[in-house]
Protein backbone atom coordinates (compact mmCIF):
# COMPACT_ATOMS: atom_id res chain seq x y z
CA UNK A 1 0.00 0.00 0.00
CA UNK A 2 1.45 3.43 -0.97
CA UNK A 3 2.39 5.74 1.90
CA UNK A 4 0.54 9.12 2.01
CA UNK A 5 2.71 12.06 0.92
CA UNK A 6 2.54 13.83 4.31
CA UNK A 7 3.44 10.68 6.27
CA UNK A 8 6.35 10.03 3.89
CA UNK A 9 7.66 13.53 4.38
CA UNK A 10 7.45 13.16 8.15
CA UNK A 11 9.30 9.87 8.14
CA UNK A 12 12.10 11.37 6.04
CA UNK A 13 12.35 14.29 8.43
CA UNK A 14 12.56 11.83 11.34
CA UNK A 15 15.35 10.01 9.61
CA UNK A 16 17.42 13.16 9.13
CA UNK A 17 16.60 14.74 12.45
CA UNK A 18 17.42 11.53 14.33
CA UNK A 19 21.12 11.96 13.52
CA UNK A 20 21.30 15.18 15.60
CA UNK A 21 19.77 13.67 18.72
CA UNK A 22 22.07 12.78 21.53
CA UNK A 23 22.22 9.13 22.57
CA UNK A 24 20.90 10.05 26.02
CA UNK A 25 17.67 11.34 24.41
CA UNK A 26 16.83 7.89 23.18
CA UNK A 27 15.82 6.58 19.72
CA UNK A 28 12.46 8.41 19.73
CA UNK A 29 14.00 11.87 19.88
CA UNK A 30 13.31 12.69 16.20
CA UNK A 31 9.71 11.48 16.45
CA UNK A 32 9.08 13.62 19.55
CA UNK A 33 10.44 16.66 17.71
CA UNK A 34 8.05 16.01 14.86
CA UNK A 35 5.10 15.59 17.18
CA UNK A 36 6.07 18.77 19.08
CA UNK A 37 6.35 20.78 15.87
CA UNK A 38 3.08 19.41 14.55
CA UNK A 39 1.39 20.31 17.85
CA UNK A 40 2.56 23.94 17.57
CA UNK A 41 1.38 24.15 13.98
CA UNK A 42 -2.07 22.90 14.88
CA UNK A 43 -2.27 25.24 17.89
CA UNK A 44 -1.31 28.26 15.77
CA UNK A 45 -3.87 27.24 13.13
CA UNK A 46 -6.64 26.96 15.74
CA UNK A 47 -5.64 30.30 17.31
CA UNK A 48 -5.66 32.07 13.93
CA UNK A 49 -9.05 30.59 13.04
CA UNK A 50 -10.43 31.74 16.44
CA UNK A 51 -9.03 35.23 15.88
CA UNK A 52 -10.65 35.41 12.45
CA UNK A 53 -13.98 34.33 13.85
CA UNK A 54 -13.81 37.11 16.53
CA UNK A 55 -13.60 39.85 13.85
CA UNK A 56 -17.15 41.18 13.17
CA UNK A 57 -18.28 40.28 9.69
CA UNK A 58 -19.98 43.22 7.92
CA UNK A 59 -23.67 42.56 7.68
CA UNK A 60 -25.27 42.71 4.29
CA UNK A 61 -27.48 45.84 4.05
CA UNK A 62 -30.93 45.14 2.68
CA UNK A 63 -33.47 47.80 1.62
CA UNK A 64 -35.14 47.34 5.01
CA UNK A 65 -31.85 48.19 6.75
CA UNK A 66 -31.40 51.30 4.59
CA UNK A 67 -34.97 52.40 5.31
CA UNK A 68 -34.52 51.90 9.05
CA UNK A 69 -31.21 53.78 9.02
CA UNK A 70 -32.80 56.67 7.12
CA UNK A 71 -35.70 56.83 9.60
CA UNK A 72 -33.32 56.86 12.57
CA UNK A 73 -31.18 59.60 11.03
CA UNK A 74 -34.29 61.69 10.29
CA UNK A 75 -35.63 61.32 13.83
CA UNK A 76 -32.22 62.20 15.26
CA UNK A 77 -31.96 65.27 13.00
CA UNK A 78 -35.46 66.53 13.87
CA UNK A 79 -34.89 66.00 17.58
CA UNK A 80 -31.58 67.86 17.51
CA UNK A 81 -33.17 70.68 15.51
CA UNK A 82 -36.02 71.00 18.04
CA UNK A 83 -33.58 71.15 20.96
CA UNK A 84 -31.50 73.73 19.09
CA UNK A 85 -34.62 75.85 18.48
CA UNK A 86 -35.71 75.64 22.12
CA UNK A 87 -32.26 76.74 23.25
CA UNK A 88 -32.38 79.68 20.82
CA UNK A 89 -35.85 80.75 22.03
CA UNK A 90 -34.74 80.58 25.68
CA UNK A 91 -31.78 82.88 24.97
CA UNK A 92 -33.96 85.26 22.93
CA UNK A 93 -36.33 85.66 25.88
CA UNK A 94 -33.69 85.68 28.61
CA UNK A 95 -31.41 88.38 27.19
CA UNK A 96 -32.07 91.33 24.87
CA UNK A 97 -30.15 91.42 21.61
CA UNK A 98 -28.04 94.53 21.16
CA UNK A 99 -28.69 96.79 18.18
CA UNK A 100 -25.00 96.85 17.25
CA UNK A 101 -25.23 93.12 16.57
CA UNK A 102 -28.72 93.08 15.05
CA UNK A 103 -28.56 95.98 12.54
CA UNK A 104 -25.71 94.61 10.35
CA UNK A 105 -27.42 91.25 10.13
CA UNK A 106 -30.73 92.89 9.15
CA UNK A 107 -28.96 94.91 6.49
CA UNK A 108 -27.35 91.82 4.99
CA UNK A 109 -30.55 89.77 5.08
CA UNK A 110 -33.15 92.42 4.25
CA UNK A 111 -31.67 95.26 2.23
CA UNK A 112 -29.27 93.15 0.19
CA UNK A 113 -32.09 90.74 -0.74
CA UNK A 114 -34.41 93.39 -2.22
CA UNK A 115 -33.01 93.27 -5.81
CA UNK A 116 -33.30 89.48 -6.02
CA UNK A 117 -36.80 89.53 -4.56
CA UNK A 118 -37.97 92.25 -6.97
CA UNK A 119 -36.61 90.45 -10.02
CA UNK A 120 -38.25 87.22 -8.89
CA UNK A 121 -41.60 88.93 -8.30
CA UNK A 122 -41.52 90.65 -11.69
CA UNK A 123 -40.99 87.43 -13.60
CA UNK A 124 -43.61 85.58 -11.54
CA UNK A 125 -46.26 88.14 -12.53
CA UNK A 126 -45.43 87.97 -16.22
CA UNK A 127 -45.22 84.16 -16.26
CA UNK A 128 -48.63 83.92 -14.59
CA UNK A 129 -50.07 86.25 -17.21
CA UNK A 130 -48.65 84.15 -20.04
CA UNK A 131 -49.80 80.84 -18.57
CA UNK A 132 -53.36 81.87 -17.66
CA UNK A 133 -54.32 84.08 -20.60
CA UNK A 134 -54.88 81.27 -23.15
CA UNK A 135 -57.02 79.17 -20.80
CA UNK A 136 -59.16 82.16 -19.82
CA UNK A 137 -59.52 83.29 -23.43
CA UNK A 138 -60.89 79.88 -24.47
CA UNK A 139 -63.64 80.41 -21.88
CA UNK A 140 -64.07 84.10 -22.88
CA UNK A 141 -62.97 85.14 -19.40
CA UNK A 142 -59.71 86.94 -20.26
CA UNK A 143 -60.90 90.11 -18.52
CA UNK A 144 -60.63 88.25 -15.20
CA UNK A 145 -56.94 87.57 -15.61
CA UNK A 146 -56.13 90.18 -12.95
CA UNK A 147 -57.94 88.22 -10.24
CA UNK A 148 -56.06 85.01 -11.10
CA UNK A 149 -52.63 86.67 -11.19
CA UNK A 150 -53.02 88.77 -8.08
CA UNK A 151 -54.76 86.11 -5.96
CA UNK A 152 -52.10 83.53 -6.81
CA UNK A 153 -49.36 86.02 -5.99
CA UNK A 154 -50.54 87.27 -2.62
CA UNK A 155 -51.81 83.93 -1.36
CA UNK A 156 -49.34 81.33 -2.56
CA UNK A 157 -46.56 82.03 -5.04
CA UNK A 158 -45.37 85.35 -3.60
CA UNK A 159 -44.62 84.05 -0.06
CA UNK A 160 -43.28 80.67 -1.22
CA UNK A 161 -40.95 81.95 -3.96
CA UNK A 162 -39.72 84.85 -1.82
CA UNK A 163 -38.89 82.36 0.93
CA UNK A 164 -37.12 80.06 -1.53
CA UNK A 165 -35.01 82.94 -2.82
CA UNK A 166 -34.19 83.91 0.75
CA UNK A 167 -33.24 80.30 1.56
CA UNK A 168 -30.93 80.18 -1.45
CA UNK A 169 -29.24 83.53 -0.86
CA UNK A 170 -29.35 84.00 2.90
CA UNK A 171 -29.77 80.47 4.30
CA UNK A 172 -26.82 78.98 2.45
CA UNK A 173 -24.67 82.01 3.28
CA UNK A 174 -25.49 81.77 6.99
CA UNK A 175 -24.75 78.03 7.09
CA UNK A 176 -21.42 78.50 5.30
CA UNK A 177 -20.44 81.43 7.56
CA UNK A 178 -21.28 79.63 10.80
CA UNK A 179 -19.76 76.40 9.49
CA UNK A 180 -16.49 78.21 8.78
CA UNK A 181 -16.58 79.70 12.27
CA UNK A 182 -17.12 76.21 13.70
CA UNK A 183 -14.27 74.69 11.68
CA UNK A 184 -11.82 77.48 12.53
CA UNK A 185 -12.83 77.26 16.22
CA UNK A 186 -14.12 80.85 16.36
CA UNK A 187 -17.30 79.62 18.06
CA UNK A 188 -15.17 77.92 20.72
CA UNK A 189 -13.27 81.19 21.13
CA UNK A 190 -16.55 83.03 21.78
CA UNK A 191 -17.39 80.51 24.49
CA UNK A 192 -13.93 80.94 26.01
CA UNK A 193 -14.45 84.73 26.09
CA UNK A 194 -17.68 84.33 28.04
CA UNK A 195 -20.20 84.97 25.23
CA UNK A 196 -22.88 82.47 24.40
CA UNK A 197 -22.65 81.53 20.68
CA UNK A 198 -26.38 80.87 20.42
CA UNK A 199 -27.30 84.29 21.77
CA UNK A 200 -24.59 86.12 19.85
CA UNK A 201 -24.86 84.34 16.46
CA UNK A 202 -28.23 82.59 16.15
CA UNK A 203 -30.71 84.98 17.81
CA UNK A 204 -29.88 88.05 15.60
CA UNK A 205 -30.20 85.98 12.42
CA UNK A 206 -33.49 84.48 13.56
CA UNK A 207 -34.96 87.90 14.44
CA UNK A 208 -33.78 89.43 11.16
CA UNK A 209 -35.38 86.66 9.07
CA UNK A 210 -38.67 86.68 11.00
CA UNK A 211 -39.04 90.47 10.96
CA UNK A 212 -37.92 91.19 7.41
CA UNK A 213 -39.33 88.37 5.31
CA UNK A 214 -42.93 89.76 5.50
CA UNK A 215 -41.67 93.01 3.99
CA UNK A 216 -39.75 91.15 1.31
CA UNK A 217 -42.87 89.12 0.54
CA UNK A 218 -44.94 92.29 0.14
CA UNK A 219 -42.21 93.66 -2.17
CA UNK A 220 -42.43 90.53 -4.31
CA UNK A 221 -46.25 90.70 -4.37
CA UNK A 222 -46.28 94.37 -5.36
CA UNK A 223 -43.74 94.03 -8.13
CA UNK A 224 -45.46 90.89 -9.41
CA UNK A 225 -48.85 92.60 -9.50
CA UNK A 226 -47.37 95.59 -11.33
CA UNK A 227 -45.53 93.47 -13.90
CA UNK A 228 -48.58 91.28 -14.45
CA UNK A 229 -50.75 94.33 -15.02
CA UNK A 230 -48.28 95.90 -17.48
CA UNK A 231 -47.87 92.66 -19.46
CA UNK A 232 -51.60 91.91 -19.52
CA UNK A 233 -52.66 95.36 -20.66
CA UNK A 234 -49.77 96.34 -22.93
CA UNK A 235 -48.93 92.98 -24.53
CA UNK A 236 -52.05 90.80 -24.21
CA UNK A 237 -54.51 93.64 -24.75
CA UNK A 238 -56.63 93.17 -21.60
CA UNK A 239 -58.62 96.20 -20.54
CA UNK A 240 -57.11 97.95 -17.51
CA UNK A 241 -60.47 98.73 -15.87
CA UNK A 242 -61.61 95.08 -15.92
CA UNK A 243 -58.18 93.96 -14.73
CA UNK A 244 -58.41 95.98 -11.50
CA UNK A 245 -62.18 95.56 -11.10
CA UNK A 246 -61.96 91.78 -10.91
CA UNK A 247 -58.80 91.95 -8.78
CA UNK A 248 -60.54 94.02 -6.10
CA UNK A 249 -63.67 91.89 -6.36
CA UNK A 250 -62.01 88.51 -5.79
CA UNK A 251 -59.14 89.34 -3.41
CA UNK A 252 -59.98 89.72 0.28
CA UNK A 253 -57.92 91.02 3.16
CA UNK A 254 -57.65 87.47 4.49
CA UNK A 255 -55.75 86.40 1.37
CA UNK A 256 -53.06 89.03 1.93
CA UNK A 257 -52.84 88.28 5.67
CA UNK A 258 -52.54 84.54 5.09
CA UNK A 259 -49.56 85.12 2.79
CA UNK A 260 -47.86 87.36 5.36
CA UNK A 261 -48.46 84.85 8.17
CA UNK A 262 -46.96 82.09 6.05
CA UNK A 263 -43.89 84.19 5.32
CA UNK A 264 -43.20 84.70 9.06
CA UNK A 265 -43.04 80.95 9.62
CA UNK A 266 -40.95 80.54 6.46
CA UNK A 267 -38.40 83.06 7.75
CA UNK A 268 -38.15 81.36 11.15
CA UNK A 269 -37.65 77.95 9.54
CA UNK A 270 -34.94 79.26 7.18
CA UNK A 271 -32.96 80.90 9.99
CA UNK A 272 -33.28 77.94 12.34
CA UNK A 273 -32.30 75.32 9.76
CA UNK A 274 -29.38 77.37 8.38
CA UNK A 275 -27.92 78.12 11.83
CA UNK A 276 -28.37 74.52 12.92
CA UNK A 277 -26.52 73.14 9.90
CA UNK A 278 -23.78 75.73 10.37
CA UNK A 279 -23.29 74.79 14.02
CA UNK A 280 -23.22 71.07 13.12
CA UNK A 281 -20.81 71.51 10.21
CA UNK A 282 -18.04 68.95 9.79
CA UNK A 283 -14.39 69.81 9.41
CA UNK A 284 -12.83 70.89 6.14
CA UNK A 285 -14.06 72.63 3.02
CA UNK A 286 -16.20 69.62 2.15
CA UNK A 287 -18.01 69.82 5.49
CA UNK A 288 -18.74 73.54 5.10
CA UNK A 289 -20.01 73.06 1.53
CA UNK A 290 -22.18 70.18 2.64
CA UNK A 291 -23.63 72.30 5.45
CA UNK A 292 -24.58 75.05 2.97
CA UNK A 293 -26.21 72.54 0.63
CA UNK A 294 -28.12 70.85 3.44
CA UNK A 295 -29.30 74.25 4.69
CA UNK A 296 -30.95 75.01 1.34
CA UNK A 297 -32.40 71.51 0.84
CA UNK A 298 -33.81 71.22 4.36
CA UNK A 299 -35.16 74.79 4.20
CA UNK A 300 -36.86 73.96 0.89
CA UNK A 301 -38.53 70.89 2.42
CA UNK A 302 -39.50 72.85 5.55
CA UNK A 303 -41.05 75.65 3.45
CA UNK A 304 -43.21 73.23 1.46
CA UNK A 305 -44.25 71.35 4.59
CA UNK A 306 -45.17 74.53 6.46
CA UNK A 307 -47.00 75.85 3.40
CA UNK A 308 -49.17 72.73 3.26
CA UNK A 309 -49.90 72.69 7.00
CA UNK A 310 -50.58 76.42 7.29
CA UNK A 311 -52.65 76.42 4.09
CA UNK A 312 -54.95 73.77 5.54
CA UNK A 313 -55.13 75.49 8.93
CA UNK A 314 -55.77 78.98 7.56
CA UNK A 315 -58.50 77.68 5.26
CA UNK A 316 -60.27 76.21 8.29
CA UNK A 317 -59.86 79.43 10.23
CA UNK A 318 -61.29 81.43 7.34
CA UNK A 319 -64.57 79.49 7.36
CA UNK A 320 -64.76 79.22 11.17
CA UNK A 321 -63.57 82.65 12.36
CA UNK A 322 -63.27 85.15 9.49
CA UNK A 323 -66.32 84.45 7.33
CA UNK A 324 -69.01 84.21 10.10
CA UNK A 325 -68.11 87.70 11.36
CA UNK A 326 -68.37 89.19 7.87
CA UNK A 327 -64.81 90.55 7.89
CA UNK A 328 -63.47 91.86 4.56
Amino acid sequence: MAEPPRAKMVSIWIGHSGRFCRPSQGPGCGARRVLHRDFHRRTASIASSSLMSSVPIPRRMTPIHHLGQMVLETVNLVGDLVLFGMQMLSWMVARRTRGAVLWPVMYQIGVMSIPVIMITGAFIGMVLAVQTYDQLKMMHMETQIGSVINLTLVKELGPVLAALMLAGRVGSSMAAELGTMRVTEQIDALTALGANPTHYLVVPRFLACVLLIPMLTLFADGVGILSGWIFSTQVLGVDSFHYWYHSVKFIATWDVLSGVVKSIFFGGAIALVACHRGFRSRAGAEGVGRAATEAFVYSFIAILLIDFMLGTLLMRLYYVVWLPFGLP
